[in-house]
């Protein structure tokens, strides 16, 4: 039944937007973090971080002068001896977790955790987690002793609905003497979203009942003499004569997180001045030793320096996957959350509320163009739309503002998509219609040959490589005497309409019908070298389709109907013929003889499906058959071998 121009309209519009939302949904969990890792990365080159950062990292150089891991705790304290007694550096942070005990070396654990209350500038690191204390007993004394840890005052505005606990349920299970010495304590959790890439880090946690910061909070406490931290709903605020603190972030179930922004690395690996730990811990007994530092002391003057280790060691290695290195190391991470406080360089999303109404308001303006404006200045026009969003994200991400990049851009396609279909509806119906028209009396793609070369169709054609199908029912004449004219009918347009698609679907086009039978050709005038491949898979398929067709006549109480096919592949004539006023476009020679030929053999060997061995030399290598026999066909000299094909192979 033909849909009416105004339901044609109405479905569009519908599609539209099931297409819309559809696309949105999946497209936003699929496109967005990928866009977000792409336009970071690229524009991270853009951005150096401070030189008042400074890494000592425990990496492969350390451990090829000191020696192999594990080191005794006691080469951490010589680290902190150095940067506390010897430097002006305003605080360091230690990204390390100290659980185990160091069983070869007790009493070098026992020098460790007593002195490691010595270090005032020092801040060591703390991981919440989601399980509880395995050692209950531990957990009351551990958790009111974790809150004298350090010394923020925090002014909690947050919305009630942000007032609550967070998920976290215990804290790492430390050395006890270490944790109770030890004077600060900040939290290292970052947050890794869905794809496993690091693009967030928490920097407030409500823990217990109460606020405790991260640690590059605390070291910015620390660094800029700051004690008071206010926590609103969208920004963590801070400020003395000195620095002022407006760090935007996001609170979710009893956390404040902020997006990390990240710097461009300085030698492939760090994007922050790197010291090997091997050249403090060196530095460190020089000076012991009353000899000169290996390391300037004067280099630390007023910065801040984070300490970890990431070597290639399994207890060393310490990388993360995030949008500029799927191998970005854990201590660097530290230290550009400490970047983006110290410098107030931080990186914003917008919401997905702002995305979806930029993508909607792309799509309509697209959209409008290409229905309003002649096609070529509406295309022009939508690239340069597509365009200037690209430069407006690419602005936008340098300045530390994440939006959908791939999002819009592909609902501007699809708006182009839709706007040809309104174009289609509105402007090309007659045209659609007479087209329509003439391809049920014509192959489709031979129409359309005609109207691409419309000035250029006249008689004559060319010898071409062709592949030729020829299907025909089994016994269509007793069947048809059994039925009426319009049953006749109505079996055979169902038949013919089930066929052709399978034909045009393989590159084929059907050359016409005769009677019950059907020639189908492949390679013209659709250009295919593996013409007889789509030919023996084209009768594959309708083979199968005339099956479940079978199943549907026999519930509806007509008579079963059986097919032949033959196909053969060879040189023919292929195109008009007829006269200046009434053309043919078909297809002559052996070859179609050949096909025709073949396909009679069915009905002597009880077969259904033969092709000539031509064709089998060209499918051999997909297909499984048996070989029937040399037979003669008329009008050929000689004999040829014909197959049975059984089935396509996978693959």
């Amino acid at each position: 039944m033909e849909i009416s121009h105004k339901k044609s309209l109405i479905l569009l519009t519908v599609a539209s937007v099931v297409v819309f939302f559809l696309v949105y949904l999946i497209g936003y969990t699929i496109f967005q973090h990928k866009s977000y890792n792409f336009m970071v990365k690229q524009t991270s080159v853009n951005k150096v971080a401070s030189d008042d950062v400074i890494l000592v990292v425990i990496d492969n150089e350390s451990l090829a002068k000191l020696g192999r891991w594990p080191w005794k705790r006691t080469m951490f304290l010589e680290i902190f001896d150095f940067l506390e007694n010897h430097t002006n550096a305003k605080a360091y942070g230690f990204d390390a977790v100290i659980i185990a005990p160091d069983t070869d070396f007790p009493e070098i654990d026992r020098e460790f955790s007593e002195k490691i209350g010595r270090y005032d500038r020092l801040v060591a690191g703390v991981g919440f987690m989601y399980e509880p204390f395995k050692d209950e007993a531990d957990k009351d004394i551990f958790n009111e002793t974790l809150i004298s840890k350090h010394d923020i005052n925090f002014i909690d505005k947050r919305s009630a609905k942000f007032r609550q606990d967070g998920p976290y349920k215990s804290f790492t299970p430390f050395l006890k003497d270490y944790f109770y010495n030890v004077q600060s304590l900040g939290a290292v959790n970052t947050y890794q979203d869905s794809d496993g890439y690091i693009r967030k880090t928490d920097q407030v946690i409500s823990y217990d009942g109460e606020l405790y910061p991260s640690l590059a909070l605390l070291m910015y406490s620390k660094a800029t003499d700051i004690k008071d931290f206010t926590i609103t709903d969208n920004y963590i605020l801070a400020k003395n004569d000195k620095y002022t603190l407006k760090m935007p972030v996001a609170n979710k179930d009893g956390v404040a997180y902020s997006y990390i922004s990240y710097y461009k690395t300085r030698d492939g690996v760090y994007s922050h001045y790197k010291i090997s730990a091997s050249d403090i811990i060196e530095s460190s007994r020089n000076i012991k030793a009353g000899k000169l530092p290996k390391i300037n002391p004067e280099i630390f003057d007023n910065k801040i320096v984070f300490v970890g280790s990431n070597a290639n060691s399994q207890a060393l290695q310490d990388v993360k996957r995030t949008p500029v290195s799927d191998t970005f190391a854990g201590l660097d991470i530290q230290a550009t959350n400490f970047n983006n406080l110290y410098k107030n360089e931080f990186f914003t999303e917008v919401s997905p509320l702002y995305d979806f109404i930029v993508i909607l308001t792309v799509f309509i303006l697209v959209l409008l163009l290409i229905c309003t404006l002649p096609i070529p200045v509406a295309l022009m026009c939508t690239s340069l739309v597509m365009f200037l969003y690209f430069i407006f994200a690419l602005i936008m991400y340098n300045n530390r503002i994440g939006v959908g990049l791939i999002m819009p851009e592909v609902f501007m396609l699809i708006a182009i998509g839709f706007g040809y279909s309104y174009r289609y509806l509105v402007e090309g119906r007659k045209k659609e219609k007479i087209q329509s028209a003439m391809g049920k009396y014509i192959s489709k793609d031979v129409m359309e040959n005609v109207i691409s070369n419309i000035d250029g169709v006249r008689l004559g054609g060319k010898r071409a490589c062709v592949t030729v199908l020829f299907a025909d029912i089994r016994g269509f004449t007793s069947i048809s005497e059994q039925l009426s004219a319009e049953q006749v009918t109505n079996i055979l347009n169902e038949y013919f309409s089930a066929l052709v698609p399978i034909i045009e679907k393989h590159n084929g086009i059907l050359n016409k019908f005769m009677g019950d039978a059907v020639l189908a050709v492949f390679g013209e005038p659709i250009k295919n070298e593996n013409h007889a491949v789509d030919a023996v898979k084209c009768a594959d398929e309708m083979l199968k389709k005339v099956k479940q067709l079978q199943s549907k006549w026999l519930d509806e109480g007509k008579p079963k109907i059986e097919i032949g096919v033959g196909i053969s592949t060879g040189e023919a004539f292929v195109g008009n013929i007829g006269s200046e006023e009434r053309l043919e476009y078909t297809v002559i020679g052996d070859t179609v003889n050949t096909a025709s030929r073949i396909e009679n053999y069915n009905k002597v060997y009880k077969t259904k499906f033969l092709i000539s061995e031509e064709t089998f030399l060209r499918v051999q290598k997909y297909v499984d058959v048996i070989k029937i026999r040399e037979v003669s066909i008329r009008g050929k000299a000689k004999k040829i071998n014909i197959y049975e094909v059984l089935r396509i192979l996978p693959g």
